[in-house]
């Protein structure tokens, strides 16, 4: 849409600037999610870890650009509050056409927030709620395609799915992934399919969903009056052929799937909104924005959980409070009872034991939102300027925010405004689950501790401090690291085996015997400060004694200097066609029915 000139073409200039800005971002970000397919194709698992990575960097370098244009061009600093609110509305009317008016807004905030004051961000001058609706815009492509079983058959339409993607690869055998797929459904399903009703159809979301080694087939089941969501891996074999893997249809699979402890996946949206309503039928408990940012949209998960703050603080009362558990000596954190997220402040002064400082910190965080967290460690909203009200805090959290972090502190009558602070969605920390875990739920936490330690390993990631403590448990009994100002990569560090003493007294000093570099690790001490719980040892030396040995480092760092990419499976092992009909001679050809 174009705006005519006006009285005030500074206006009118500086809103094209800023929606130029968006369209270049939004065409990198779809070249790079288009590449994602070729990637897959050709087996190149170095590059997709790659790619994921630079793509995190995009948004800020197009704002950085921005922002350097509008003050060079414009002088953006200096231009008065009429002209900023003009731009908004003129910026508004730019947008009535776009295929993602939603991103375009918040990037216009991230501009303009670069630019002005904290006091100007309100609704006037930036959106604070959206202008433009995202509903029915449509797509070329549209978002998802269906399918109709009824008129080809089941096991057809499923090949007919496959085939859609145009996959350069072929398939190994797509009779025996249509199969497959079926007694899986019919296992999953108590052994019968309802009866087919007249409006039978497969709705497939357009672009598959890559990330790590798979790519995903997404879509629902539509059945009369009933929706049954899935989703299928599709990955490759020796040979670089193609097979299916899995279908999973339990919601709470789909949603790990998409949990913020994983890479973020690579998608081709012409109209991400559309593509996130359609999740958000699969997945109706889960926030809007937590399903931007798994499709690399982060910047928009992060206005659509602010939006969710600040429409939760108005319609709740409780306060902020320090979080339970053991305080930290790097990170002040609180939360708020009635919202699942915890609030980290860096504290001003680090406890004695902690060698680093508040670059470091920051940098170990960065590292994690770049690192394929492999679903063990918890994805960080990272927030300026958070103005929150101020009588929502209890008084033993300020008095403490004011000791501690004093310096990332702005108070206002009514406001405390937190210059810099993470937010992570709220787990139960290890070490309080375990003093009140019964034999069975402790013996599966110590073994998803050490499957954690050990997958954490694989992706090239050494969390350094490994007590109890800095690991949280979910809601689905998944362990998950979240404490980063120790952590170092797999192949930064020397994994050594303590040498005999060369004598009774040299083993009785206070000090080692032994020279100790700066990146030293020495695994057979992990177990002293770990297992003081028999119980938990016991478990511990069940599951994972190897851990307390610098064999189990050394050849995992070797593996992954030679660039081995290891496979992890975001679903349970015992899903994959592979295991689930591993005991059968040959696949038995269930009768087809709807």
């Amino acid at each position: 849409m174009e705006i005519p000139a006006g009285k005030n073409p500074v206006a009118q200039a500086v809103a094209h600037a800023m929606l130029d800005g968006f369209n270049k971002h939004y065409r990198l970000i779809r070249e790079s999610s288009r590449q994602a397919k070729e990637r897959f194709e050709s087996g190149d698992w170095l590059g997709v870890q790659r790619a994921v990575r630079e793509r995190i960097s995009y948004y800020d370098a197009r704002v950085r650009e921005s922002v350097a244009l509008l003050k060079e061009k414009y002088a953006a600093e200096r231009i008065d509050d009429d002209t900023w609110q003009l731009t908004k509305l003129l910026y508004i009317g730019l947008l009535i056409k776009h295929k993602q008016p939603e991103l375009a807004e918040t990037f216009f905030n991230s501009v303009f927030c670069k630019i002005m004051h904290r006091t100007y961000f309100n609704n006037e001058f930036i959106f604070v709620w959206p202008a433009v609706s995202t509903e029915f815009i449509e797509s070329d492509p549209p978002a998802y395609r269906s399918f109709y079983p009824n008129a080809v058959g089941l096991r057809q339409a499923i090949r007919d799915i496959c085939a859609h993607f145009g996959w350069s690869r072929a398939f190994v055998s797509p009779d025996n992934d249509a199969d497959n797929v079926v007694r899986s459904v019919l296992r999953q399903m108590g052994g019968r399919l309802p009866a087919a009703e007249a409006n039978f159809q497969v709705q497939v979301l357009n672009s598959a969903f890559y990330r790590n080694k798979a790519a995903y087939i997404v879509g629902k089941a539509i059945n009369g009056d009933q929706e049954y969501p899935f989703v299928v891996p599709v990955l490759h074999d020796s040979k670089g052929r193609l097979y299916l893997d899995a279908i999973l249809l339990d919601p709470a699979q789909i949603r790990t799937l998409f949990s913020l402890s994983r890479a973020y996946f690579m998608v081709d949206m012409e109209v991400p909104s559309a593509y996130v309503k359609f999740l958000a039928g699969l997945m109706p408990h889960k926030p809007h924005g937590e399903i931007y940012t798994m499709l690399g949209l982060g910047k928009q998960g992060k206005t659509m959980f602010y939006r969710d703050l600040i429409h939760h603080l108005r319609h709740s009362q409780d306060d902020f409070i320090i979080a339970p558990g053991i305080p930290g000596m790097v990170m002040s954190v609180f939360t708020l009872p009635s919202f699942p997220y915890v609030f980290k402040a860096i504290r001003d002064v680090f406890g004695p034991s902690k060698n680093v400082d508040h670059a470091t910190v920051k940098a170990k965080y960065q590292l994690v939102k770049h690192h394929d967290r492999v679903g063990r460690m918890a994805d960080t909203l990272e927030f300026s300027l958070v103005a929150l009200p101020k009588r929502r805090f209890s008084a033993a959290l300020l008095d403490e925010l004011r000791r501690e972090c004093a310096s990332l502190l702005e108070e206002t009558e009514d406001e405390i405004v937190i210059k810099h602070v993470y937010i992570e969605r709220r787990m139960k920390p290890l070490n309080l689950y375990l003093d009140g875990a019964d034999e069975e739920r402790r013996e599966a936490a110590v073994k998803e501790y050490g499957n954690a330690i050990k997958e954490l390993a694989y992706a090239n990631i050494f969390p350094g401090d490994m007590l109890f403590k800095n690991f949280g448990v979910t809601r689905f009994g998944r362990v998950v690291f979240y404490d980063y100002d120790e952590i170092e990569y797999m192949t930064d560090c020397n994994f050594r085996r303590i040498p005999p003493p060369p004598n009774p007294e040299a083993e009785m000093a206070d000090e080692p015997w032994y020279a100790v570099g700066p990146h030293d690790v020495f695994p057979e001490e992990f177990g002293t400060f770990l297992l003081g719980n028999p119980e938990t040892r016991r478990v511990f030396m069940k599951c994972h004694a190897d851990l307390l040995e610098p064999d189990f480092w050394q050849r995992t760092r070797q593996m992954i200097l030679d660039g081995f990419v290891p496979d992890f499976f975001p679903y349970p092992e015992e899903m994959r066609f592979c295991r689930m009909f591993a005991a059968d001679a040959r696949p038995q050809r269930e009768a087809e029915t709807a």
